[in-house]
């Protein structure tokens, strides 16, 4: 490249003083504004984080090969990274930050990293789970919006792990899909099916993640809990879970998923669901009402907080496609 098409502007006599000036001058070229600011304030933590604990060559050598460790692991059904993002908590505050939930509607939590993409579509009232040591669980459940009007045709992804603990694709000789489906929810939002009773796990942690939480002095396990994702058009992406209660690890899960409002009971059916659902009236059943903010809710809600935090903060900033980006007026 000819140099003098380069435009990059001039740095000088680099200083622990002034290289964040200097790297942020040189990204500010960057078209993007959402881009320029997100490296803007990356840069300005992370330069800022090694300034405040005057981190050493040695040290972050040591993060350099514990990220190098985290890659390695990954493959197509275990995600390492997301591991990590979830034990450090950044997993549920990006949540958070960007699906907020108006009073009344179901809060999100975190993923995991055992979601798949190959789960079947199942009927009402089918089983997902052929774990034949498990405890047999009926969940019946509703769908509605924020006005609480049924909400029909929901996609909705649930998974769970077996009676030891274990999801399908954690074991070698995985072929297929189980303890997972995928359901519509009816013309009345509702939808059921039939399950396992959760019980509690441990993350993976046999690699690098692993050794850090025992560095930390921390344990793996999360607390009993099944997974949910609703997607319908028009509708905010809810990814969430429900925890049941008084599980041992309720209140120190390893990842920070648990909410007050996802923590339920596991009662028994009863006569009138015995009668409607075919079971006996002491099998164990799980319901839940769930309750969906549409895209323009989240939206209108999303930039409101973003411009009430940054505003705290000092930081002037507009609201470009839903996401905060400098004012420079």
């Amino acid at each position: 490249m000819d140099p003098s098409l380069v435009k990059i502007p001039a740095m000088k006599d680099l200083t622990i003083d002034n290289i964040t000036e200097n790297v942020i001058r040189i990204n500010s070229l960057c078209p993007d504004e959402r881009m320029k600011y997100i490296l803007e304030r990356l840069v300005t933590h992370l330069h800022d984080f090694a300034r405040e604990t005057r981190l050493s060559t040695e040290e972050w050598m040591t993060g350099l090969r514990f990220l190098t460790e985290v890659g390695k692991i990954c493959t197509d059904v275990r995600q390492e990274f997301i591991l990590l993002s979830d034990i450090l908590g950044l997993s549920l505050l990006v949540d958070s930050i960007d699906h907020p939930k108006p009073a009344g509607s179901t809060e999100g939590t975190v993923l995991g990293p055992f979601h798949t993409h190959e789960a079947e579509e199942l009927s009402a009232g089918a089983a997902m789970s052929h774990d034949p040591n498990g405890q047999p669980l009926l969940v019946v459940c509703t769908i509605k919006d924020t006005a609480g009007n049924p909400v029909s045709n929901v996609k909705i992804d649930i998974w769970e792990t077996d009676s030891t603990g274990h999801y399908d694709v954690q074991y070698p000789d995985h072929d297929g899909p189980d303890g997972r489906c995928i359901m519509r929810s009816d013309a009345e939002g509702v939808f059921w099916f039939h399950a396992i009773t959760p019980v509690p796990y441990p993350i993976p942690h046999d690699g690098p993640v692993g050794k850090l939480l025992k560095v930390l002095g921390r344990h793996p396990y999360r607390p009993s809990h099944m997974h949910f994702m609703f997607e319908k058009e028009g509708f905010d992406h809810l990814i969430t879970a429900l925890y049941l209660r008084n599980d041992p690890y309720e209140t120190s899960d390893a990842v920070f998923g648990v909410k007050d409002s996802l923590v339920v009971d596991i009662g028994t059916a009863g006569p009138e669901f015995a009668a409607k659902y075919n079971v006996p009236e002491d099998h164990a059943c799980l319901t839940y009402d769930f309750v969906l903010v549409s895209d323009q809710e989240t939206s209108a809600l999303r930039a409101r907080n973003s411009k009430e935090a940054l505003d705290r903060l000092g930081r002037k900033v507009r609201i470009v496609n839903g996401l905060p980006v400098p004012d420079l007026d």
